[in-house]
């Protein structure tokens, strides 16, 4: 490793406001101070970090208290007395203070035993060496990098390494299993192998974290660059058949009479990072994770055919609801639009397959509704196959299905559609009350837009009502 002067480095980044301010109220508190953990680690990085925490050798929400009226009357501060400790929020910033602890778990219990400690206790509690390096604010050591477990060395070697045994560093936050895999996947480390064989002897305890804070870390992996990255470490150490257990009966083929199917566990990763390549947004990556995920309960081998796996999209999209409530993930329109997209992800595959129909067109629109662009994008980083003229085909049919819908949202305007005649209308041009016989009428409508038999205009689906109203026996009121 070369010989950098890393006390020099990082001193150059303590310019900011903050940093003499905290020199100032250790000075006059005499409580020594310290950045500690990520923003430390994400400066020799250089990864942009706009969250800092101060660990102090004392009473960190006091500290906050100093610190917050220093830099002015306004500036509010955010307690949590339950865990000792305060948050001041200052332009971008949010700085978390602390007083040093060291902590531990017992073998059946989420919540932390926490005693005060000094700063070699708080390192060693520390989950990764490349969090463990703190940086001194004294104003006599101002700018000293303390790094006792060589984090510095680690970054540079790229790997992930606990400061202590880390049978004792999982045992006694068993998150921190998750934790080591998400760093690995984001950072593009890899994890130290006595760490990896201890998050193996260790897997089960992960069953004692809460499902909000494993959620919290499988999102922050899903939303790296390359997740399939971190759902081989999950499944290699034996994570991730506890915590997804629906994802894993993805994995592996099964052949009979000489026909086999694709891994669907690997493919699914694989649309994953398509579709991670080309957007960020962190549901639509969700969809991908279970775009397949009905295929197992599906999947049946039909002689002459082969491997089926019918109706899987609509299995799929029934699941999406359990497997969010039990990750504890967000039971509103988010899960409506994953819900959504594993319905309809085969559609514009079929479509791509067959002559695309106006009408077809149409009825994708209408169904997607502003979904149909991350939909398409989903579709498109379906098609896996290892056979370049398969893959260019489908794709080059998809442009044609792009070209119709553009044509066909332009012309009829079907994005988030609602026919042009109103349930209120029907009811008010019969004289009829809320029944059977409005939604016949409506759906008739609808279908005869979709089907292109009449134009997306009022006067035209006025007409259609009073045909469709009597041949239901409904005369039209004065």
């Amino acid at each position: 490793m070369k010989n950098f002067n890393y006390t020099i480095t990082l001193k150059s980044h303590l310019s900011h406001t903050i940093f003499p301010v905290i020199s100032a109220v250790s000075e006059k508190l005499n409580i020594p101070a310290y950045v500690i953990g990520g923003y430390v680690r994400d400066i020799i990085l250089k990864r942009a970090s706009d969250d800092i925490d101060i660990m102090v050798l004392g009473n960190g929400i006091d500290f906050a208290e100093n610190f917050a009226m220093e830099l002015g009357k306004d500036i509010p501060v955010k307690f949590f007395r339950n865990f000792g400790t305060a948050q001041v929020k200052f332009g971008k910033l949010k700085i978390e203070f602390v007083g040093a602890r060291k902590e531990s778990y017992r073998s059946n219990s989420r919540k932390p035993v926490v005693e005060e400690g000094t700063l070699e206790d708080d390192q060693k509690r520390r989950d990764f060496t490349i969090n463990a390096m703190a940086f001194d604010l004294r104003k006599k050591t101002f700018g000293e990098l303390i790094d006792p477990f060589n984090g510095i060395q680690d970054i540079h070697d790229r790997i992930i390494r606990t400061p202590m045994d880390p049978d004792l560093t999982f045992s006694d936050d068993p998150l921190r299993m998750m934790r080591a895999i998400r760093f690995a996947t984001q950072l593009g480390f890899s994890i130290d192998p006595e760490c990896f064989l201890s998050i193996s002897r260790n897997a089960e305890r992960i069953r004692i974290i809460s499902p909000e804070r494993i959620s919290e870390e499988l999102n922050k992996i899903i939303q790296s660059d390359q997740p399939s990255a971190g759902f081989y470490l999950m499944m290699d150490s034996g994570l991730l058949p506890i915590i997804f257990p629906e994802f894993v009966e993805l994995k592996g083929t099964e052949v009979i009479e000489g026909v086999g199917h694709k891994d669907n566990f690997h493919h699914s990763l694989i649309v994953l990072d398509n579709v991670a390549s080309k957007s960020d947004n962190l549901w639509l990556r969700w969809s991908a994770i279970l775009h397949d995920i009905g295929k197992p309960s599906t999947k049946k081998y039909v002689p002459e055919i082969g491997w089926t796996f019918y109706s899987h999209d609509y299995r799929g999209s029934r699941m999406v609801t359990d497997i969010f409530r039990r990750f504890r993930l967000p039971m509103n329109e988010k899960m409506k639009y994953v819900e959504k997209l594993v319905a309809l992800h085969l559609r514009p595959i079929v479509l791509s397959e067959e002559i695309v129909t106006d009408s077809a067109i149409r009825r994708l629109l209408f169904d997607a509704g502003d979904d149909i662009d991350d939909l398409m994008l989903l579709c498109e980083a379906d098609i896996t196959s290892k056979n370049l003229q398969k893959v260019k085909k489908f794709l080059d049919n998809f442009e044609v299905v792009r070209r119709k819908l553009k044509e066909i949202e332009e012309k009829d305007r079907l994005r988030n559609w609602q026919p042009p005649v109103s349930g209120e209308i029907i009811m008010q041009t019969f004289g009829i009350k809320p029944s059977k016989e409005v939604g016949i009428i409506k759906n008739a409508i609808t279908e005869a837009i979709l089907e292109g038999e009449i134009p997306n205009q009022f006067e035209e689906a006025f007409q259609r009502m009073l045909l469709e109203g009597e041949r239901l026996g409904l005369k039209r009121s004065k």
